[in-house]
């Protein structure tokens, strides 16, 4: 079997996590939290709940990860005792099912962006059925698009961690700040910016309690940096022994924080753009309209009011959706994909272009049955299964795995671990603390 691919620096693999953690969820979920939930407050809580609850589970699937430098089953059986070998199995093959049909739901939600972005482009240059075909919900264009994004996808985690993986990675995500800073400086030109930046920015700091709110931020905090399907573990596993691990999981976290932010600065700001221009943010029941409709039908709609650098505008924002989607869609097929190479000896292409294949499958399965199936699969993979590993994440790091083993390590990237902050506080912590949020947190999607 071929030597297995390792990120080539500390900056490649914080954009390639980064690149995971950043996706669809960060650049309409979060702003549309924001908006119902306080402006500001929640911006508060939720960047206060990230470092509580989403660290310290990131940094248990990075150490086991590293550890353990095979596939996510692999890797939770090396930390594993006899006893809890069954375990390990179930939370291995389970987190690998959640990744596998996440991204089947997420490609076709992705596949929607690549139509919107062509549609720009129709639209500039006059081709008003096609752009109306590109647009509009059907059974074909989901399918044409489904099977263009798994294209994409496959072909990048076909070519490997260096070759694909990281080389797309730090080309995306650059590409991705720039688009979000170009259009947050045109949005601000607009009327109405100015009350969208007011409504964000100014916190309603009596809201920061309310409970409602907090588990909301828990909750996006949790999913936002795909925390509970092994991607994390599964790039993990990629990164040096000569590495600080806890400044990487560090850095991943605040860059996730940090594009969720700037996803506010334009997210919000637009919306209040498009009101200005007569289009419709509300619901008959005064409750903002969800977050589907505010990207298929809201933006698109402010879009057509911008004149001529409307198609720009909406080339531009679309084209940024597209790559938040596929930094995402690599994370979520590497995690099957590396099981399918490492641990049944399938070439790294072929088991891509199998393993894609066949959750493509499950991808056409839920676009024939879309009205039952695609809500089902949402609610159990990011309300009941994500959670659910994750705590056992945090069972095997707090319960199962020998302390001085973790201790060892982290020491291998960051020798003076022991009399750090970092130490003094997350063993305890992922043991008991995270736990008890994560339970919060699934009780909450339970009601």
């Amino acid at each position: 079997m071929a030597a297995r691919g390792e990120f080539s620096s500390r900056t490649a693999f914080v954009l390639a996590a980064a690149g995971s953690a950043i996706g669809l969820g960060n650049i309409w979920g979060f702003p549309i939290q924001v908006a119902s939930n306080g402006g500001g407050a929640f911006v508060f809580t939720y960047i206060v709940l990230t470092f509580l609850l989403a660290y310290p589970i990131l940094m248990a699937e990075l150490i086991i990860g590293r550890h353990a430098k095979t596939d996510t089953v692999s890797s939770i059986l090396a930390v594993s005792s006899p006893g809890t070998r069954w375990l390990a199995y179930l939370t291995g093959y389970w987190g690998m099912l959640t990744a596998s049909l996440i991204l089947s739901f997420y490609s076709i939600i992705a596949g929607w962006m690549i139509a919107y972005f062509i549609g720009g482009f129709a639209e500039l240059l006059g081709l008003v059925d096609v752009k109306a075909w590109l647009t509009e919900f059907s059974l074909s264009r989901n399918i044409i698009f489904c099977f263009v994004f798994y294209s994409l996808t496959i072909s990048i985690v076909a070519s490997g961690v260096s070759g694909g993986i990281e080389r797309w990675s730090t080309r995306l995500m650059p590409a991705l700040l720039l688009l979000m800073v170009l259009l947050i400086a045109y949005i601000a030109t607009q009327d109405g910016a100015a009350e969208g930046w007011r409504v964000y920015l100014q916190p309603d700091f009596s809201r920061v309690l309310n409970p409602d709110l907090v588990i909301n931020a828990l909750s996006q905090a949790f999913f936002s940096l795909s925390l509970g399907v092994g991607t994390m573990m599964i790039y993990g596993s990629y990164v040096s022994k000569s590495e600080n691990i806890a400044k990487l999981g560090a850095s991943v976290a605040a860059l996730d924080i940090g594009v969720a932010v700037l996803a506010g600065l334009l997210v919000i700001p637009a919306m209040y753009v498009a009101l200005h221009n007569g289009v419709t943010i509300y619901d008959d029941a005064g409750n903002l309209i969800a977050s589907d409709n505010l990207i298929f039908t809201v933006l698109p709609a402010l879009f057509e009011t911008m004149g001529s650098a409307g198609p720009v505008v909406a080339i531009l924002f679309f084209s940024l959706m597209t790559i938040a989607a596929l930094t995402s869609s690599i994370s979520m097929l590497e995690v099957p994909v590396a099981y399918a190479s490492e641990s049944k000896n399938m070439p790294r292409a072929k088991a891509a272009w199998v393993v894609g294949g066949l959750v493509l499958l499950i991808s056409l399965v839920i676009v024939f049955n879309f009205g039952t199936l695609f809500p089902l699969v949402i609610a159990f993979t990011t309300k009941y299964s994500e959670p659910l590993i994750g705590l056992l994440f945090c069972v095997f790091v707090g319960w199962i795995w020998h302390r001085n083993h973790i201790l060892d390590e982290i020491k291998q990237g960051y020798p003076d671990a022991e009399n750090g902050l970092f130490w003094k506080i997350w063993p305890t912590y992922v043991k008991f603390v995270c736990p008890l949020l994560v339970l919060a947190l699934f009780w909450h999607s339970m009601s």
